[in-house]
């Protein structure tokens, strides 16, 4: 047991010196710098190549130039986040030895990216516009380098390289004046101009391999068309998120959110875009072809619009952007907004009786209270009145207006919006307002408004507006008249109107059916009495009225009006009582 013991010791002893002795030459080997490359891509010439860009990782393409080239051009065209991208051109002192034996298989970049050299940077970028570099190749450059990275989050961009003085032509071409102007603004449509790309003029009319695409959003100006790409895919996928989480069911929950936050980990490359015309599918373009004028309508008014043109070859599956630019729809037209003033009565006409129609009002309440009191009533019996009141863009109360009186309580709010809509007439009545018998009414609605400085609510009304007549105490020269009062101190007036002999045999027909008919619009001679009346008990609160100084056998209306510091006087339904012949 002892010896057993002694051998695992030697063994371990034995172990760590060989690990110290490997790690030692490997340090040796390596320098300080090392960064390991995984993967090392090759970036070849002439050639669109799609990188995937991790967050927060730097990934590194190499390329080399022949002996020959001048001069080459580097392109890059991030997709839809900003990135930092930087070209640089390494030159080693000495050339790596073959006969070097490392500890694991290398690639020929690492292996010179191991070896002695001199680095010098040739250009840096960052954003999320396309961006090329054009100039000279380096003399003495044995490896040029470009670096990507995406600090925000995973994203991926298009890199293309170009041999030569000249242009590669793989790219549209923009004009100097890149922007997209704006030639005019409506409440639905927005017309757009912008300078023709040389790529579209210099064609022939047979060749139609480029074309313009104009997109519209409400949120912002896109830099690239694969930038909208990746905004209709995110918001695809969030529909179908919506989707699976309704019928999801994960067994093994843990198991399940592990796996994927492996697979985020370790993203792979994705391969080339096979075509741009399929990815183009779904764009949806607003305006597309050779023409640099587009009209956007179908727009919704007073809301901001962005709006972006890109050039598109189809052909070699590139496109360029245009400097896009923003507008903001014209509002609709706001109807003309009346203010009512304090105990103002108006008479609202709806003079359009073939179509609806409407009105706005606008109503400030006196006193600290902010407290109002709304009066209506319609004219008419075929009328269809709705009356809507909002304050600060939230609807307080929408209801219909008929012939009884409606009170709508304000409070609360430094301003109202009364809004009265007209919808339309019922077949086979006529208002009361085109009444030629009844000259004083010209309005199909009548409406009030005033402020309430100690009142809480609503006043009271009476129990009926029925007026009764007494047969026993109707007179030659007189008649009786009772009707119900409220527990509130108010002011009861009576007018009396004589009618004539075909208007006595119609039964009044014409002025019992006129609820509109106020004393405003009734004469000084007609009124007989006005009286104060009060009683706290809603059940006894009956008045009753002595008519005196008519003449026999003559047939009269009588109208009690209730007249209120707030609101429309309260019209009782007419009684017609015919004095006695002979008494």
């Amino acid at each position: 047991m002892a010896l057993m013991s002694l051998s695992w010791c030697l063994s371990a002893v034995l172990a760590l010196f060989c690990v110290s002795s490997w790690t030692q030459v490997h340090s040796a080997l390596a320098p300080e710098n090392e960064v390991p490359l995984r993967p090392t891509t090759w970036f070849p010439e002439g050639k669109i190549t799609s990188v995937t860009l991790p967050k927060g990782r730097t990934r590194r393409l190499y390329f080399t130039l022949k002996k020959k080239a001048p001069a080459m051009s580097v392109t890059v065209s991030p997709c839809d986040l900003p990135i930092e991208w930087s070209l640089s051109a390494r030159t080693l002192k000495d050339k790596p030895l073959k006969s070097l034996q490392w500890s694991t298989k290398k690639s020929m970049p690492e292996v010179w990216w191991r070896g002695p050299g001199i680095e010098e940077k040739m250009h840096s970028y960052t954003g999320n516009a396309v961006d090329t570099y054009r100039g000279p190749s380096h003399p003495q450059a044995s490896i040029y380098i470009l670096r990507l990275r995406s600090k925000q989050q995973n994203s991926r961009a298009t890199v293309y390289l170009h041999e030569g003085l000249g242009p590669s032509g793989a790219f549209p071409l923009l004009p100097a004046d890149p922007r997209v102007h704006t030639l005019g603004v409506g409440m639905t449509s927005v017309t757009l101009s912008w300078a023709p790309s040389a790529s579209i003029t210099s064609l022939p009319q047979t060749q139609k391999s480029y074309d313009y695409c104009v997109l519209v959003n409400s949120q912002q100006n896109l830099p690239s068309v694969c930038a909208a790409q990746e905004s209709i895919r995110k918001k695809k996928d969030q529909k179908q998120e919506k989707k699976e989480r309704r019928r999801r069911v994960t067994v093994w929950p843990i198991l399940k959110e592990w796996w994927w936050q492996q697979w985020d980990s370790y993203p792979e490359p994705q391969s080339p875009p096979s075509s741009l015309a399929d990815d183009n599918a779904d764009l949806q373009c607003v305006c597309q072809g050779t023409e640099s004028v587009c009209t956007v309508s179908e727009l919704l008014p007073d809301t901001q619009y962005y709006f972006d043109v890109f050039v598109i070859d189809r052909l070699n599956g590139t496109s360029m952007a245009y400097k896009g630019t923003f507008a903001r729809t014209h509002e609709e037209a706001r109807p003309d907004i009346i203010t009512l003033r304090e105990g103002e009565l108006r008479w609202v006409t709806f003079r359009d009786r073939g179509s609806n129609s409407e009105q706005f009002f606008s109503f400030r309440p006196r006193g600290w209270q902010q407290s109002g009191l709304l009066t209506l009533q319609s004219c008419g019996g075929g009328e269809k009145v709705k009356v809507t009141v909002s304050s600060k863009g939230q609807v307080l109360t929408s209801q219909a207006v008929g012939g009884d009186l409606v009170h709508i309580w304000l409070q609360g709010s430094s301003s109202y919006l009364i809004h009265l809509e007209r919808e339309g007439t019922t077949t086979g009545q006529i208002s009361a307002a085109a009444d030629p018998a009844l000259p004083g009414l010209m309005a199909s609605v009548k409406m009030q408004t005033s402020s309430a400085y100690h009142r809480k609510g609503v006043p009271s009304l009476p129990s009926t507006l029925q007026i009764k007549s007494f047969n026993r105490l109707r007179g030659c020269n007189s008649v009786t008249l009772a009707w119900m009062g409220t527990e509130e101190r108010s002011l009861y007036c009576v007018y009396r109107r004589k009618l004539g002999d075909r208007e006595a045999e119609a039964g009044g027909a014409s002025a019992l059916t006129a609820p509109c008919l106020g004393p405003e619009s009734r004469s000084d001679t007609e009124r007989v009495l006005c009286k104060y009346f009060q009683e706290l008990n809603p059940r006894r609160a009956v008045t009753t009225a002595v008519i005196g100084g008519l003449k026999p056998g003559m047939a009269y209306v009588f109208d009690v009006y209730l007249m209120r510091r707030w609101g429309i006087p309260i019209k009782y339904a007419s009684k017609m009582v015919k004095t006695r012949k002979e008494c």
